[in-house]
């Protein structure tokens, strides 16, 4: 897959079969990849504390509250970017993440700026995943610091015929 990215006029991805996937679909992604991450953390702080919660409020409550809430779900997210491309919401879209100037997968240096890209990207009133709304390439924040894009295979469009035609 040489050069599949085409970052001039258009925007359109060189591979005609491929499309951006753009703010909706990614929002209903990111919904089922935090709930996997619900589903793994949530027996774990069980585990540690004793309760569902690590407790009452702070932004890290301790050295297994960093390990469950930040590094594990961090570990997972970049295993599976680096092994599968894809995260299990993106999956389900058929999306994958590649190198917005090869169409190439992207290195795990990428995938890590791409991770800490999310908070970059949330910080000032999530602008930063919203701008996949509005960007001609359909890339975030993170995305751009990261130089990727997300892609998937184009929709077939469905096939309407005029009245008294097969």
């Amino acid at each position: 897959m040489s050069s599949v990215m085409d970052p001039g006029p258009g925007a359109q991805p060189a591979d005609a079969d491929l499309e951006y996937v753009g703010f909706w679909a990614r929002v209903v992604a990111a919904l089922i990849d935090t709930l996997m991450i619900v589903v793994i953390t949530m027996p774990l702080t069980y585990l540690a504390y004793g309760r569902l919660s690590s407790g009452d409020g702070g932004f890290v409550q301790g050295p297994m509250d960093l390990l469950i809430n930040w590094l594990v779900p961090a570990a997972i997210i970049l295993w599976l970017w680096n092994k599968l491309g894809a995260t299990p919401g993106k999956m389900a879209l058929s999306a994958r993440i590649v190198d917005a100037d090869t169409g190439r997968p992207p290195t795990l240096t990428q995938f890590v700026i791409r991770y800490v890209g999310y908070f970059v990207s949330t910080i000032p009133l999530c602008l930063g995943l919203i701008w996949v709304g509005v960007d001609a390439r359909k890339q975030g924040w993170h995305d751009k610091m990261a130089r990727t894009v997300v892609v998937r295979p184009k929709r077939k469009q469905e096939v309407t015929f005029a009245k008294g035609e097969p």
